[in-house]
């Protein structure tokens, strides 16, 4: 009836049936939907973070570097500013803001971007005479006090007109352009971007990067699980009579990979929603001006589009490996021990991306967005932090499906090896014989 010869029909129903019955048995448990609310909770105050930690920050002092070619303007600014900015609240808190002047010569973005300010007041004088101002901001300052600094430069450029003209109105005080730009890590050479992309690329990232090590290390340890428990209550003995490794091995796969995709859309979409509403919810935190600046301009298609085609890729990876680590043993007890390896590849990876958040791109890790084990992590980083080249991306991909293939083979020939030796522990002998001649 379908057009496919008799044994690929046998193949995909048994394979089916095995997916049927994993999906079901997953999404109907109490673990599934305790997870399920874990993990979004855990989803939407990752993406809600800045604008807790802007809130934690509100008592904090902002040191501001002063760049100027003249001497004298940079000690006016600096006095300027710190009249209307630095002075201490009546209630006798620390100053929102402190200034320190510039050396000369100081690679000032850079300074921003390793930390030794947390942003800089450039000061040049147009040919009109009158004052431009180039603001540099790291990680620390948010919108409210970018705002801040705003009118303290527009104070600085009133005054220094009124200094510059002693009274005369001869050449008109026009307002000053403040332009406003974040700078990106020191492994990236301290480049200025726009604050507000900068901001959101870091955020998805780190989102994007948390879900997916969370959901294929737990998702991986479903499929591992699976099979120790069918082996210790004999359950393996009427599924192997009836269906082949193979389409058990599938079958796992594809059922949890259902059941996971469910749990995913169901912790992925509130975190979205989250990132989206930030904003609003920081005004609502912090009053009018305490908007955390973020854009989700990020969030372009082919990104998610990238980054649905890691997470499965990445599931179907790791599940093959669990899958054929828990046919290996036969106690829940054992699996922990020989699952941590597993894991600790995950977290190589998970580490990685996290340094490639907080650090740029060096060679190395972008060498390692190449590794099928970890570019799932780390490839994905680097598209939503600084970008990739498309031949990069169709490298990755390509070199995660050829890795699948083989570490398919494998998977399913280790799985026959350690169901068929049931009731015992299968030697590294028989692993490796099963691996190089698969078992009849």
């Amino acid at each position: 009836m379908t057009g496919l010869p008799e044994r690929d029909e046998r193949f995909v129903s048994n394979t089916w049936l095995v997916a049927r019955r994993e999906f079901s048995e997953r999404v109907k448990s109490r673990i599934f939907f305790a997870s399920t609310v874990f993990l979004a909770a855990l989803a939407i105050l990752v993406a809600l973070m800045p604008a807790l930690i802007r809130l934690a920050d509100r008592g904090s002092t902002t040191t501001i570097a002063i760049v100027a070619a003249d001497d004298d303007l940079a000690q006016r600014t600096m006095a300027t500013m710190a009249g209307i900015l630095g002075q201490p609240s009546a209630s006798g808190e620390r100053p929102q803001f402190t200034f320190e002047r510039s050396e000369p010569g100081e690679d000032v973005a850079r300074a921003v971007s390793d930390g030794s300010y947390d942003g800089a007041l450039i000061v040049d004088r147009r040919e009109s005479g009158g004052l431009e101002f180039r603001f540099l901001t790291g990680e620390a300052i948010g919108a409210d006090r970018a705002q801040l600094v705003q009118v303290g430069a527009l104070a600085v450029a009133i005054l220094e007109y009124t200094f510059e003209n002693r009274g005369s109105s001869a050449t008109p005080f026009v307002p000053p352009q403040v332009d406003i730009a974040a700078i990106a890590g020191p492994s990236a050479g301290g480049q200025p971007i726009a604050a507000s992309e900068y901001a959101g690329r870091r955020i998805v990232g780190v989102v994007f990067v948390i879900l997916i090590f969370i959901t294929l290390v737990i998702y991986g340890m479903w499929v591992a699980a699976g099979v120790v428990a069918e082996k210790s209550s004999r359950v393996m003995e009427l599924l192997i009579s009836a269906a082949t490794p193979a389409q058990l091995v599938l079958g796992k796969v594809i059922g949890i990979g259902l059941a996971g995709l469910v749990q995913y859309l169901a912790v992925l979409v509130p975190a979205l929603l989250a990132l989206i509403l930030e904003d609003r919810i920081a005004t609502a935190l912090l009053g009018p001006g305490g908007t955390v600046g973020v854009s989700l301009g990020i969030l372009t298609p082919a990104l998610l589009l990238a980054y649905a085609g890691f997470w499965v890729l990445g599931f179907i990876l790791y599940s093959l490996i669990y899958a054929a680590a828990g046919s290996l043993v036969s106690r829940a007890e054992d699996l922990q021990v020989i699952a941590l390896p597993l894991s600790i590849i995950a977290i190589g990876g998970y580490i990685q991306a996290v340094m490639a958040l907080t650090g740029g791109i060096n060679p190395l890790l972008r060498l390692a967005s190449y590794v099928p084990f970890w570019s799932p992590f780390i490839m994905l980083t680097r598209l939503t932090v600084s970008g990739a080249e498309p031949w990069e991306v169709a490298l990755s991909f390509a070199l995660l499906v050829l890795t699948i293939a083989v570490v398919g083979i494998i998977a399913v020939r280790v799985y026959a090896a350690g169901v068929l030796l049931y009731g015992q522990r299968p030697g590294l002998r028989a692993i490796t014989a099963a691996i190089i001649r698969p078992p009849a």
